[in-house]
C-alpha cells in the first residue's frame, strides 16, 4: 500500500514539475523576471507534462511492457461506435441545444466563431480541433485518465477517484492564474465555477474511459471537442452558460444511471 501511494505522489509531482518548468518563461514575468525566452506555442508544450510523467512512471514500474501498454491504449480505436459519437459529437449536440434555447430566449441563432481562436488565427476548424486533441487531449489525458485514474480506482470507487483527480487536476493549472488572461480575470466565484466545470468534465471523462475499457483515444477526442466548444471565439456568452448548465445535467444523468462504484455499466479500469 505504501508503494501504491508513493507512485501516485511521484506521478503528480513529476507531472507538475515538467509542466510548471516549461511554463516558467510565461509566468516569471509576473515576478519581474524576463530573461527566459518564450517559444512559439509555448503554453501548449507545458500540456505534455502529464503525458511525459505517465511514460516515465510506466517505464520505471513496468519497463518496456508498460510503455507499450500505454501506447496501445493511446490508440485503442476498436471501441463500440456509440463511444465515438459521445466523444466527438455530444459537446456539439449540447451546444446546438443551448443555441436553440437561446434563440427562444433572445431570438438569436448563430454559430459564428465556432472552431475559431484569436490566439491562433491561422487555424481553421479542423486544425483547431486537431491542435486541442493532440495537445490537451493526448497531452493531458494520457496522464490523468491513462495513468492516475486507474491507480486511484484500485483503492477507491470511480466517483471518489474522480473527486480526488479533479482536485489534483485543478492544482496543475495553478501557474495559469499568473499569465493566462481568462484565468487572471477570474474572481472567487469564477474560480468556483471553473472548478465545478472541471469536476463535471471529469465525471464524463471517467464514464467514457471506463465504458471504453481504458481507451485514451476516446477521452482525448472528448477533451479536444469540449475545448473546441468552450474556447472558440465569438460564441454568445449566454449560449456558453446554457451549454455549461446542460453539461452539468448530462453529468448528473450519467452519475445517476451508472452509479458511484464504476461510473459505467462496465467495470472500472485499474490497469495503468
Amino acid at each position: 500500500m505504501k508503494e501504491y501511494y508513493r507512485s501516485l505522489v511521484l506521478y503528480f509531482c513529476l507531472a507538475y514539475l515538467v509542466s510548471w518548468t516549461i511554463w516558467l518563461p510565461l509566468y516569471l514575468p509576473k515576478f519581474g523576471i524576463h530573461f527566459l525566452p518564450v517559444l512559439p506555442f509555448h503554453h501548449a508544450w507545458g500540456a505534455f507534462g502529464p503525458l511525459s510523467a505517465a511514460f516515465i512512471l510506466n517505464k520505471l514500474e513496468h519497463g518496456n511492457v508498460g510503455v507499450k501498454n500505454l501506447l496501445l491504449r493511446m490508440f485503442q480505436w476498436k471501441v463500440h461506435w456509440f463511444w465515438y459519437l459521445i466523444a466527438v459529437f455530444s459537446p456539439f449536440l449540447l451546444l446546438l441545444l443551448a443555441t436553440i434555447i437561446n434563440y427562444f430566449m433572445n431570438s438569436k441563432f448563430s454559430f459564428d466563431g465556432l472552431g475559431m481562436s484569436s490566439e491562433f488565427p491561422q487555424f481553421g476548424f479542423v486544425s483547431f480541433f486537431l491542435y486541442n486533441t493532440i495537445v490537451y487531449g493526448f497531452g493531458e489525458e494520457t496522464g490523468w485518465r491513462g495513468y492516475a485514474l486507474p491507480k486511484l480506482q484500485k483503492n477507491w470507487n470511480a466517483f471518489y477517484s474522480t473527486v480526488i483527480l479533479t482536485f489534483l487536476w485543478a492544482l496543475w493549472h495553478a501557474p495559469l492564474f499568473l499569465y493566462r488572461p481568462g484565468f487572471m480575470a477570474m474572481e472567487l466565484f469564477g474560480i468556483i465555477g471553473w472548478f465545478m466545470s472541471l469536476f463535471t468534465g471529469a465525471i464524463l471523462l471517467t464514464w467514457l474511459y471506463n465504458s471504453s475499457r481504458g481507451s485514451i483515444l476516446m477521452v482525448a477526442l472528448f477533451h479536444g471537442t469540449i475545448d473546441i466548444v468552450f474556447t472558440s471565439d465569438s460564441i454568445d456568452t449566454n449560449i456558453m452558460n446554457i451549454t455549461g448548465f446542460l453539461l452539468v445535467v448530462f453529468a448528473v444523468f450519467v452519475l445517476g444511471f451508472t452509479g458511484f462504484e464504476n461510473l459505467s455499466k462496465a467495470q472500472k479500469q485499474t490497469n495503468s
